[in-house]
């Protein structure tokens, strides 16, 4: 029976993944395999020596201590692209809304008083107020071409725009889905020098951080729209908003209200609606369930952000999952202590990425507790199971 802690609350269809016979799943549990949250900050949280996994229903992992659990041999793992439709959605109406000024205008028109013919003759005198322009011709940059980013740039273009994307660390995978007029851009400033609107999927860290400045606004066309559902922090809100009054930039939309933006008549915020949909919701938990079983029943790791992917059907054999240091002869001294155990080893896959390496040992037969411990005493490695075998 494998333990699961929810810090926050997770959708049914993710908790359907784990077999009640096989999973205990609650928000109070002692001494957990697995954690599961959304956006509760773990920073400060004092982690059970028990949890093998952490499992973010989401893509950003800002609020887990993804390096302290590197150290201590727990790989986290998130659900990249499961809410990408969600957010796609919300940049193409928050580039509508910027475009056609729906915010101002529905303020107006909630705050008209009077008879109905009063109200018709004040629509009239004031919708020349907040005459916008359209979509086609103009140019959207994206930055960031990850499941997000290219669905942005595919709608966009579908819906008549120029599309110039950046992103240093494109995949094949990313790249064959990208339509083929999105133009690539050779840097940031390149994008932001021809980006009507610009739109940022990029998490947030030491490279990101205040990546709209200042001096970058300068470089973008006059009455341009900045657009952030990413993190905050990405843009420098101040520097915006500088933009905003001299009458540089058109528009802001984000999802990160504060006092500095909310009441900004060029600013619309949102109360970070990004992934909130049921369905984005519902596609996140399926898909980090997914992942914690598959490390918790067979050693195997999708999409985790600080361990390798690694992949072996597991079958009728018990299989040991080893996590460890990647430094040299880590493989030889735990096939030696296996041998000196008689343990015949059926298969066998290790993957490493930076510092960590993983290894997936198919055995004829189970091991005893004292090879085991053998193995866990070797200097450098982090953890080892013992996996029964598949039926």
């Amino acid at each position: 029976m494998y333990k699961i802690l929810t810090l926050n609350n997770i959708s049914a269809a993710g908790l359907d993944r784990l077999p009640r016979e096989r999973y205990e799943v609650a928000s109070e549990i002692s001494h957990p395999d697995a954690i599961l949250l959304r956006s509760y900050k773990m920073h400060d949280m004092e982690i059970p020596e028990t949890v093998q996994a952490i499992g973010r229903a989401g893509a950003g992992v800002n609020n887990i201590p993804v390096e302290r659990m590197t150290e201590k041999g727990i790989p986290v793992f998130n659900a990249p692209g499961a809410n990408s439709n969600a957010v796609k959605e919300l940049v193409i109406a928050g580039m509508l809304m910027a475009a056609r000024n729906i915010g101002p205008a529905w303020k107006f028109a909630t705050s008209l008083e009077g008879e109905d013919a009063e109200i018709t003759k004040a629509v009239e005198a004031g919708k020349k107020n907040f005459v916008g322009f359209e979509l086609p011709g103009r140019t959207l940059g994206v930055v960031g071409l990850g499941a997000i980013g290219v669905k942005i740039c595919n709608a966009a273009h579908d819906l008549g725009m120029k599309v110039v994307g950046y992103d240093p660390s494109i995949t094949v995978k990313s790249a064959w889905k990208l339509k083929a007029d999105v133009e690539q851009a050779l840097s940031i400033d390149d994008l932001l020098s021809r980006s009507d609107f610009v739109t940022f999927h990029v998490p947030l860290n030491e490279h990101t951080a205040n990546m709209i400045n200042e001096e970058r606004i300068r470089l973008m066309p006059d009455n341009a729209v900045v657009l952030n559902f990413a993190r905050h922090g990405i843009v420098d809100d101040e520097a915006v908003v500088k933009a905003l009054d001299d009458g540089k930039l058109y528009g802001y939309v984000c999802d990160f209200p504060s006092n500095l933006l909310k009441d900004h008549p060029r600013c619309l915020t949102l109360p970070h609606l990004g992934a909130s949909t049921r369905e984005a919701e519902e596609n996140c938990a399926i898909m980090v369930a997914d992942e914690i079983r598959a490390w918790l029943e067979d050693g195997n790791i999708a999409n985790s952000v600080n361990f390798p992917e690694i992949n072996m059907p597991h079958g009728d054999n018990p299989r040991l999952v080893v996590v460890n240091s990647n430094v040299p002869n880590m493989l030889g001294q735990i096939s030696t202590d296996l041998a000196e155990a008689g343990l015949n080893i059926m298969d066998m896959l290790n993957k490493s990425r930076g510092d960590i390496a993983v290894t997936l040992i198919d055995l004829e037969a189970q091991p005893e507790q004292s090879v085991m411990d053998k193995i866990s005493g070797v200097e450098g490695v982090l953890s080892v199971r013992c996996l029964s075998c598949k039926k």
